[in-house]
């Protein structure tokens, strides 16, 4: 089992001045590494026929990148799951004011509450952030979850990797649909991954 994780949104708290309203963790499960490796195969295939040299990012994409994209993956064998964070409803004075506490303690949040879906998983997070941090992260998920849920955990820079790029892709569409501000349709992309089958929970915390 291969497993991708990316963000969308930003942990700070700042609303009034830029901050993200939500947060969005969400990960992207194969079950199969052919299938992983295929998929992307399809998504290297696509940036040569839109001759792009940038990377797929959902917040940089034009639209019409982002239709080309999600056409190219929904007949994909995998599944996304997300963990969706109202920021107005988080009071915890840690979690508002210390950011790798608050990245780390909601992927763990995501990872533990997977009912039973992860076994023996390899994970790989998107790699931003230093040296410090990912070995942080990667002791605090290790001492918090289940034996035998995880196999690995590694870092990938998202510009080499097209299935974090497609773990990007997926947590921005799911993180645009909750953007009130945003333009009609905010949810179009989130759609096409339900109407593919390929959206599995999506868990509003409140």
């Amino acid at each position: 089992m291969l497993v991708l994780i990316d963000e969308s949104g930003d942990p700070g708290f700042k609303l009034v001045r830029g901050s993200s309203s939500h947060f969005v963790i969400a990960m992207v499960v194969f079950d199969d590494f052919a299938e992983a490796e295929r998929t992307s195969a399809a998504i290297g295939t696509l940036r040569q026929q839109l001759a792009l040299k940038a990377e797929f990012k959902f917040s940089k994409c034009h639209d019409d990148i982002k239709d080309a994209f999600f056409d190219c993956v929904r007949g994909c064998r995998f599944s996304v799951r997300a963990l969706v964070v109202d920021k107005s409803a988080i009071y915890s004075e840690n979690l508002r004011e210390r950011k790798e506490l608050f990245y780390n303690f909601f992927v763990k949040l995501l990872l533990a509450n997977d009912h039973g879906v992860l076994t023996d998983a390899r994970i790989k997070i998107d790699g931003s952030g230093d040296r410090r941090f990912k070995n942080e992260l990667n002791t605090y998920l290790r001492h918090q979850l289940q034996p035998g849920q995880v196999r690995s955990i590694r870092f990938a820079e998202s510009h080499r990797d097209n299935l974090i790029q497609l773990a990007d892709m997926a947590s921005g569409a799911i993180f645009r649909s909750y953007r009130a501000d945003d333009r009609k349709h905010a949810d179009r992309w989130r759609q096409v991954l339900a109407r593919a089958g390929r959206l599995g929970d999506v868990w509003d915390f409140r």
